[in-house]
């Protein structure tokens, strides 16, 4: 856009692109009346950023009315297909418009014409008047206006288009995006095309022959038969098409430009609105930009009141004021900045520090001058002649060395607390650095143990906006350089100072909110028992890792490549043709135009058939081959790319093993979740995923010790729902799945067909996650009455059960969470709309929750006492992984019988229940043989 920065700028806002993006970018979430309000927070939130970034003179937000509009009249099919929106946006629409005002802003809409051709004409407008404009969406119909004084930014994507950008998407300029649109179609709008013509396509044909009407004119030279065909045919459907696509610039709007002035928001409009909604940390952020003294403002729901000092310390005698600070203070919020955000490859950096809200320091430890240009123009030459490209400490840093010592004094003082976000990164990094802390407080542990289900995550930007009303500094914005970001240590230490500082002090503000209310909600056991004496015990796992064979690893790997590479040659013969056999949109043609294999169901998004696993499962149980042996080869790609060629590369080559990193604040129910690698979700029910397992082996002269809880959440069932019958068929060790068959299908255990008992398992199994008939029917392969007359009959002998479930769904209604017998809270959020089409997910969620949190509870409790255990009967054995029930130790070849005793005494008696814990242990040279 040529001088558009000089000039009057217009920003046109696609409101509804706004309003489905943020509905289906978060959780469902509702007011205290019950009204879904998710859409409306985030519209909020995407709205008032972009008007605190954005350079506008003038802004308006643009809505679509009703579906029909004179396009309708032209082809009455145009979007016809589409579904109504989902039940609990509608009453979304008209509280998104009321944000939209008390936010001062014009809300733009007409009866009869979509939000694009009103974006179209204000755009025109706004073009002839001199100005400047910008459209904010990702649409493409949209990309048609971009020209000189027009360009586009894409919020979803967080970058601006230009006719560069445009030809990227559609292989042509704006002026002809219109005659290859009317080509190609759009499947989403129903507008449609010519058969057989896509995008590419499209714009081959246009850059070839200039234009649309040129080319149905010149169509009988095309060469291709079935392409010359197809546009003789539907030359009349892709003029159609083109008046379709055509955004309308004359559109009789009433609003005129002037009416878009920017204005400040009205406290009085604003303010009782954002309290309507319950938007909490929008309604801090709102109230903290009021002016003092103003009665709006709710002092007592802002942030800590002050301008934040942050504080550059960069010599010994700077340090020094702080440690003292520090010790006469108690505790201290940290943060480290490092080089990466995988902890085993991060160097420290440097280090913030908070004592006080709104103060913090930064300790620059790490900080170089490459990259800031500054790196001499060439290399030194070392005492050997080699170049020493080696970069230069930056000025302005404390000695490393100096540092580390004086920091050392008060992070291992066991009588200072040292608080942090995510603190089990900043203990790896510190451990590096010789610096063991301890206490510790994390607030990220904090807040899940007070929201789990509930917060939409628990990472410090988002709580810092949730909580305090405040938006952290990004890191690209100190740390990027056009599309590519330096790594922290090359940022120059004057610009790394606010970002880093900032992290401490939100830590320290949020640790001042959260702590008290630990107390205060009753979950003081729940952190000091479970989640915050984890935390070392997690490091120390992580630390230790788990040796893998590279040779095994790379054996399966060409052993899966080759044989992925049979299974495809057999699926090509069997299509009749080669094809992506990884593309779902190719194989759902295969599958159900070519070979007609059923009648096919279209994806959501309208991209073709659906293939996922289901589907596939389907149609091989009716005895087609194609899909099963897509099934495994989609198995042995999986395996392949995930595990056994990824792992080689994450194996530490300073310690010969892999060192997953487990995360305590995922998970709703308290269950742990391993990344980088994920090592509890290699698959064990098929042979190729346990061949995996064999990779993972003991050092020499160990084993590995394999030691599982059995059926915990069955007998947790039977514990909390108060089952006499499973309750002393679990104490007399009998085979519950058998004893569940003879009770339910009235056969004796003895002689009992295994199809009967497998059945009985399945129901067992299935009740723990509130399992339908439809879910047991393809379970079992067998008629859903049939599955419905077996769950009927097992609530018709286990009553209690019913009882369980229906009571925990009644609680989860009334207080929106439900808890674990520890007292661990799992929210339930969006349980109460009985609109919401996740409702009985969600039931099903509030029913398992309670046995899988308790379950996570239990061996939570089990890892923190197992550490000591092994130091009182003096074994060396060390805890490698764990996997949901299950926990991994590697063991001293001689000191296996023992550790084992004592391993499976101490997960037994982790939780006083009305039903005995078994523990299962079995050992090996390999984790596959210790499974």
């Amino acid at each position: 856009m040529t001088e558009q920065a000089e000039r009057d700028h217009v920003y046109l806002v696609d409101g509804s692109a706004y309003i489905f993006r943020a509905f289906h970018a978060l959780q469902a979430m509702t007011r205290a009346d019950g009204t879904p309000v998710n859409a409306v927070y985030g519209f909020v939130r995407m709205l008032t950023k972009l008007v605190d970034d954005a350079d506008a003179d003038y802004l308006a937000v643009i809505f679509d009315t009703a579906r029909k509009t004179f396009r309708n009249d032209i082809y009455p099919e145009y979007k016809a297909h589409r579904p109504p929106p989902p039940p609990e946006l509608v009453p979304q629409f008209d509280l998104i418009r009321e944000a939209t005002r008390a936010y001062s802003l014009p809300c733009i809409e007409m009866a009869g014409f979509e939000a694009d051709d009103l974006i179209a004409t204000y755009a025109r407008m706004a073009r002839e008047q001199g100005f400047g404009v910008t459209i904010v969406s990702s649409d493409k119909d949209l990309m048609q206006l971009v020209g000189p004084d027009v360009r586009m930014m894409d919020p979803m994507k967080d970058r601006f288009v230009g006719p560069e950008e445009v030809f990227e998407k559609f292989g042509v300029g704006p002026d002809r995006v219109i005659d290859v649109q009317a080509l190609a179609g759009d499947s989403s709008d129903n507008v449609p095309g010519v058969p057989g013509i896509g995008v590419k396509t499209a714009a081959q044909l246009i850059g070839e022959y200039g234009d649309l009407d040129s080319l149905l004119e010149r169509a009988g030279e095309i060469r291709q038969n079935r392409r010359r065909e197809n546009l003789i045919e539907f030359a009349e459907q892709a003029r159609i098409s083109r008046e379709l696509v055509t955004l309308r610039t004359d559109v009789p709007v009433e609003a005129t430009l002037d009416e878009f002035g920017r204005r400040q928001a009205d406290p009085t409009v604003l303010i009782p609105f954002l309290e309507e909604q319950g938007f909490k940390s929008i309604l801090a952020k709102e109230r903290a930009r009021l002016p003092a003294g103003d009665a709006l403002a709710g002092a007592g729901d802002s942030p800590a009141a002050g301008e934040e000092t942050y504080e550059l310390v960069g010599d010994e005698e700077a340090l020094r004021a702080w440690i003292a600070r520090i010790a006469d203070a108690g505790f201290v919020a940290i943060d480290t900045e490092t080089t990466s955000l995988d902890v085993a490859e991060a160097e420290l950096v440097g280090v913030s520090l908070s004592v006080a809200p709104g103060h913090a320091c930064y300790i620059p430890l790490g900080h170089v001058v490459s990259g800031q240009g500054a790196q001499p123009e060439a290399p030194e030459l070392d005492f050997d002649g080699a170049a020493s490209l080696a970069p230069e400490p930056a000025p302005g840093q404390i000695p490393r060395d100096a540092a580390l010592a004086l920091l050392r004094s008060v992070l291992e003082d066991p009588g200072i607390l040292k608080i942090g976000h995510n603190i089990k990164y900043d203990m790896h990094v510190l451990a590096r650095c010789g610096i063991d802390m301890a206490p510790v407080d994390d607030t990220m542990l904090l807040s899940y143990v007070l929201e789990a289900g509930k917060q939409r995550g628990h990472g410090l930007d988002v709580l810092s906006s949730e909580h305090l009303g405040h938006d952290n500094i990004k890191y690209g914005d100190v740390a990027g350089t056009g599309k590519k970001q330096i790594s922290f240590a090359e940022v120059a230490i004057d610009k790394a100072l606010d970002y880093a500082a900032e992290d401490a002090d939100m830590t320290n503000r949020l640790h001042r909110l959260l702590r008290p209310r630990i107390a205060a909600e009753r979950m003081a056991s729940v952190y000091e028992t479970l989640e915050r004496p984890l935390v070392p015990v997690l490091l120390d796992m992580e630390r230790v890792g788990i040796t893998v064979d590279r040779t095994v690893l790379d054996r399966l790997s060409v052993d899966f490549a080759e044989r992925a590479a049979e299974i495809a040659s057999e699926i090509h013969g069997f299509a009749g043709r080669e094809f992506n056999i990884g593309s779902p949109r190719q194989l759902g043609e295969i599958l159900f135009d070519e070979l007609g294999l059923g009648d096919g169901k279209k994806t959501k998004s309208g991209g073709g058939y659906a293939t996922d696993a289901r589907v596939l499962e389907d149609l091989a149980a009716q005895g087609h081959e194609l899909p099963a042996r897509v099934l495994d080869w989609r198995q042995l790609t999986k395996l392949r790319n995930t595990y056994t060629a990824a792992l080689v590369g994450q194996i530490d080559p300073r310690t010969g093993r892999v060192h997953t990193s487990y995360s305590q604040a995922v998970a709703s129910t308290g269950r742990l979740s391993s990344n980088d690698p994920n090592l509890q979700n290699i698959p064990v029910r098929t042979e190729e995923g346990r061949k995996i397992r064999h990779a993972f082996v003991a050092a020499d002269g160990s084993e590995l010790l394999s030691a599982d809880y059995s059926q915990i959440e069955l007998r947790l069932l039977a514990h909390v729902a108060g089952i006499e019958e499973l309750r002393e068929a679990f104490r007399g060790g009998a085979d519950i799945h058998a004893m569940t068959a003879s009770e339910v299908f009235g056969v004796p255990v003895e002689g009992m067909d295994p199809a009967v008992r497998d059945r009985a398992k399945a129901i067992n199994f299935g009740i723990i996650y509130g399992i339908s008939p439809f879910g047991l029917a393809r379970q079992l392969r067998i008629p859903r009455g049939a599955a419905k007359d077996f769950i009927d009959g097992y609530f018709k002998r286990f009553p209690g059960i019913r009882k369980y479930m229906d009571d925990t769904i009644g609680f989860a209604r009334e207080h929106g969470y439900v808890e674990t017998i520890f007292g661990r809270k799992c929210h339930t959020p969006g349980i109460t709309d009985d609109r919401n089409p996740r409702k009985s997910f969600l039931q099903r969620l509030a029913i398992n929750a309670p046995l899988q949190g308790a379950a996570a509870d239990i061996i939570k409790r089990a890892m923190i006492r197992i550490g000591p255990a092994l130091a009182a009967n003096r074994l060396r054995a060390k805890m490698l992984l764990q996997v949901h029930d299950e926990l991994i130790f590697e063991v001293p070849r001689e000191e296996l019988e023992e550790t084992a005793a004592v391993v499976s005494r101490t997960m037994s008696t982790a939780a006083d229940l009305n039903v005995p814990l078994v523990v299962d242990t079995r050992h090996g040279r390999t984790w596959d043989e210790a499974h």
